[in-house]
C-alpha cells in the first residue's frame, strides 16, 4: 500500500511524501524535490554571461569570456552532480536495519546502511538555524561503552529538509516498526 502526500520543506518550496509499506516491518519512505529548472538555469547563466560581457567590453579582454563560460558549465555541472538531491529514501526494515539513499540529479546515488542492533532511536531533533528554529529527524547510534549513551547522531532527509508535519509522518512509521522489534 502506497500513500503519498504533498508538503513544504522548511524554505516553503514543494516537497512530496511517498510511504510504500512492504509488510508490517518493512516501510519505505521517499522524499522528492522538485527537478532543476530550466528557468533558473537560464537566469542565472545569463547574468553571468551578462557581466562577463560587461566587463569585456570595458577591458577588451576575450580571457573574461572565456573564463565565464568555463566557470559557469563547471559550476552548473558540479552542482548536478554533488549538490542538487532529486530524492532522499528511508527503508526501514524492522529485522534488519535501516538503510539511506541520495539519487542526485545527474543520476548518481550514495547509500548508507545502519545495522539494527547499532540504533538506539529515531526521533525528532531541534536545531537553530540561522534566525529561526527547525526540527529535523535523525537516528541515534548506541554507544558501545555506555549502554544508556548515544555514541553519534545521523541527520535524515538533509537535503530535502521537510517541515515537522512530514517528519512527524515518517516518525510514528518508524516507532511502529521499532516498537514491533523490541
Amino acid at each position: 500500500m502506497a500513500e503519498e502526500g504533498e508538503y513544504t520543506d522548511i524554505n516553503g518550496k514543494p516537497i512530496s511524501l511517498n510511504c510504500q509499506n512492504y509488510t508490517p516491518f518493512c516501510r519505505e519512505f521517499t522524499v522528492s524535490t522538485p527537478k532543476v529548472s530550466l528557468r533558473k538555469v537560464m537566469i542565472y547563466t545569463c547574468s553571468v554571461w551578462l557581466v562577463a560581457y560587461a566587463v569585456f567590453f570595458i577591458t577588451e579582454n576575450t580571457a573574461v569570456l572565456s573564463g565565464a563560460i568555463i566557470v559557469t558549465l563547471a559550476g552548473m555541472i558540479a552542482h548536478i552532480h554533488f549538490v542538487k538531491v532529486d530524492q532522499e529514501t528511508l527503508l526501514v526494515i524492522g529485522s534488519l536495519g535501516v538503510q539511506l539513499s541520495s539519487s542526485y540529479a545527474s543520476g548518481r546515488e550514495s547509500t548508507a546502511f545502519i545495522e539494527m542492533s547499532k540504533i538506539k532511536d529515531i526521533v525528532i531533533n531541534e536545531a537553530i538555524y540561522m534566525h529561526r528554529i527547525i526540527y529535523y529527524l535523525c537516528i541515534l547510534i548506541k554507544d558501545s561503552s555506555n549502554p544508556n549513551g548515544v555514541a553519534s547522531v545521523v541527520p535524515l532527509f538533509q537535503s530535502s529538509k521537510p517541515r515537522l508535519s512530514c517528519l512527524v509522518e515518517v516518525y510514528k512509521s518508524c516507532q511502529e516498526i521499532i516498537a514491533q522489534t523490541q
